[in-house]
């Protein structure tokens, strides 16, 4: 019998081990796979970082976002809340008992739950008429800041519980009353209902309103002392015709006078107490006249009152996110940058900015705890976000929530470059090739355009790139003027003159990857969403060098968007009022020349999209097919500007692929009659 089994076990031993499987290509319906993670939070004695992970339910088509803890050492990561209905904002209680968030789990309106680090489940704190869009923790733990919706008239006398009891009769519509200057956003039109803030106390789970009036008040951070609330608000002239938002600040008690801490004609957002509550640290916007093409800086303004001072104007790069180191003798924050966004540190007295997390990747948010401890949510190119401990000089990961999928998956590198535009600017450039693409071999390629126009790709993780190059497509794409990153002049020199600049620094793209050997020139694709599809349509009608295009939530004739998207104020300040500037409106407006295109182009919008309405997509859809052009439009009803329903979601690369392959991969040849296959 022991002969037998050392003979077996020699056998055993002699048999190779079981090789594991071969990294596959990324599908499209790997995208349900995947899971996204959201704003890291540290607990006040730095041992948890708090976080939101959103996943995909196929069966039931939506998306959902429970919270997760995990060690700051390093650990396995916990499951917090398991709501179908979702959670979002994890705040920790200052005293590091309770764990805050925002859901609407119970009702149709979104109020602050509560959990027990301790423990046991989530208890329901507020019930406010209106949805709860924002709180923050006072310093005693005892009390929050509330951002309230005023609640529909009527809505206090209503049952808040979502869904109709038996028998009950459904609710009628209303007519929809416009008074407002801007009077849509995002999917919905605006009424007179405004936010404010509130104070709501634990104990008597009662609150007060702190502001009132036809303004929107948001962002409410209490002083160190828990006296006073900081909050933002455009309170200055009519609110609806700029962006002149500045800071307040008001007793925590009802009936207390705001008082102005700021001044700038621009925006001022994102404020932050030092924590001797002497200073104050906010996002100062750029020059109104810009619109949007100027830089934001991180500003300091005294508490009792002075000028406020600029830190990073120098820089000449977008800064957001401020928060002060807790000696408070610097500012942290985030900076974009030439295709990354880093963390970086500015001294409150003035001085060089240092980065203290650099390299090519993507920094989507941060905490500070207080042992100045940090934590980041960043990507790269190959591994969606996730939340790492800044240790030094370095990074370590403390949660690995795609790991193990993407161990499976062999995905798309990409590479970086710079190329000359036709008048001899810089322009950074990106180049993705299929994982198993033959060396030497010229690929079918699809130029992508990102969205803004002030926006940038970076050298984060880019799920389409992934997606179009595991399916044999070189990805071309680049940071053409008119993006941010790269400085004011960079991104104004777009400021009216749509489709040239761009459009050059764009094809310099595409000839760059052509020079190079990658790319075949008789099979390019185009194609983008927002401002991507915007220029994808300058691109059509200016090249034939293009044998398909994808034009997404574009706009093509801009005399039509005015009073039909949000953008007013953006259209004024750029162009002018159309029945003044009518020449310039119609002369930038692709629709005027499209019988010069001649790419089949796939078209898509969102039915409840008020940023960018369907509107376009119909009126160049529908003038395409009176020139006899090849072309299809696709409408996802009920989805906003960014499509969120899953099938929707695979819906799109499914039609992207199925449009590109029909005209830039060539057809099989056709298997002869009879003999072997």
């Amino acid at each position: 019998m022991r002969k037998h089994l050392l003979s077996a076990a020699l056998v055993a031993c002699a048999l190779p081990l079981a090789a594991a499987p071969e990294p596959r290509p990324l599908k499209i319906e790997d995208i349900h796979a995947l899971k996204t993670l959201t704003g890291p939070q540290l607990s006040p004695d730095g041992q948890w970082v708090a976080y939101g992970v959103r996943s995909t339910d196929v069966e039931k088509d939506r998306q959902d976002t429970d919270l997760w803890m995990v060690p700051f050492a390093g650990g396995e990561a916990v499951r917090l809340t398991a709501s179908p209905k979702g959670e979002s904002q994890p705040r920790w209680s200052p005293d590091g008992r309770w764990l805050a968030f925002l859901s609407a789990r119970e009702g149709d309106t979104t109020q602050v739950w509560r959990l027990d680090r301790r423990g046991g489940e989530a208890i329901q704190l507020t019930e406010e008429a209106g949805d709860v869009s924002d709180f923050a923790w006072s310093p005693d733990s005892k009390r929050l800041a509330l951002v309230v919706t005023d609640p529909e008239p009527g809505a206090e006398t209503k049952d808040k519980k979502s869904g109709q009891e038996d028998g009950e009769e459904e609710e009628k519509p209303k007519p929809i009353v416009i008074r407002r200057l801007q009077f849509k956003q995002d999917t919905e039109y605006l009424d007179e209902r405004r936010t404010h803030v509130y104070v709501f106390d634990l104990e008597s789970r009662k609150s007060v309103q702190i502001t009132s009036g036809p303004f929107d008040d948001a962002e409410p951070v209490w002083s160190p002392d828990g006296r006073s609330l900081l909050f933002v608000s455009k309170r200055v002239g009519e609110p609806d015709a700029g962006d002149n938002s500045d800071l307040f600040l008001v007793a925590a008690e009802a009936g207390a006078a705001p008082r102005a801490l700021t001044a700038w004609t621009g925006s001022d957002a994102s404020p932050v107490f030092s924590p001797d509550g002497r200073w104050i640290a906010y996002v100062a916007g750029g020059d109104p006249k810009d619109v949007w093409y100027d830089t934001n800086s991180i500003a300091v303004v005294p508490v009792d009152g002075g000028p406020a001072r600029l830190l990073t104007r120098e820089s000449d790069r977008n800064a957001s996110s401020p928060r002060f180191t807790p000696d408070g003798r610097s500012v942290l924050f985030l900076l974009e940058d030439g295709g990354n966004v880093h963390l970086a540190r500015v001294p409150v007295a003035g001085g060089a900015i240092e980065r203290l997390v650099a390299g090519e990747r993507e920094i989507l948010s941060f905490d500070v705890g207080a042992r100045g401890e940090i934590v980041v949510l960043e990507t790269q190119s190959t591994y969606p976000p996730e939340v790492s401990a800044v240790d030094g000089a370095g990074l370590r990961r403390i949660t690995r929530t795609n790991d193990e999928f993407l161990q499976g998956i062999r995905l798309a590198a990409t590479r970086r470059s710079t190329v000359k535009s036709a008048d001899g600017t810089a322009v950074d450039t990106f180049l993705t090739l299929p994982p198993h693409a033959a060396p030497g071999r010229r690929l079918p390629a699809v130029l992508r355009i990102h969205g803004g126009p002030v926006a940038q790709y970076t050298s984060g993780w880019q799920l389409d790139w992934q997606i179009f190059a595991a399916h044999g497509y070189a990805v071309i794409a680049a940071n053409p003027r008119g993006s941010s990153g790269y400085g004011r002049a960079f991104s104004r020199a777009i400021w009216a003159d749509w489709g040239n600049k761009d459009f050059d620094d764009v094809m310099a793209a595409v000839d760059a990857a052509i020079a190079e050997g990658a790319v075949d020139p008789e099979r390019l694709g185009v194609g983008g969403w927002s401002y991507g599809g915007i220029l994808t349509n300058y691109v059509v009608v200016k090249s034939r060098r293009f044998k398909a295009g994808i034009s997404g939530a574009s706009e093509t004739n801009y005399l039509a968007n005015y009073g039909t998207d949000h953008y007013q104020k953006e259209w004024e300040g750029e162009l002018g009022l159309p029945w003044e500037t009518t020449d310039l409106w119609i002369r930038l407006s692709p629709f005027f020349q499209v019988q010069k295109i001649e790419t089949p182009l796939l078209l898509m919008c969102s039915g409840a999209d008020v940023n960018v309405p369907c509107l376009n997509s119909e009126q160049l859809y529908q003038a395409l097919r009176r020139l006899g052009r090849a072309t299809e439009l696709v409408i996802y009803p009920g989805q906003g500007h960014g499509i969120t329903r899953p099938s929707f979601l695979q819906d799109r690369f499914e039609r992207s692929l199925a449009w590109y392959d029909r005209f830039l991969k060539p057809a099989p040849a056709p298997r002869p009659a009879g003999g072997s296959q």
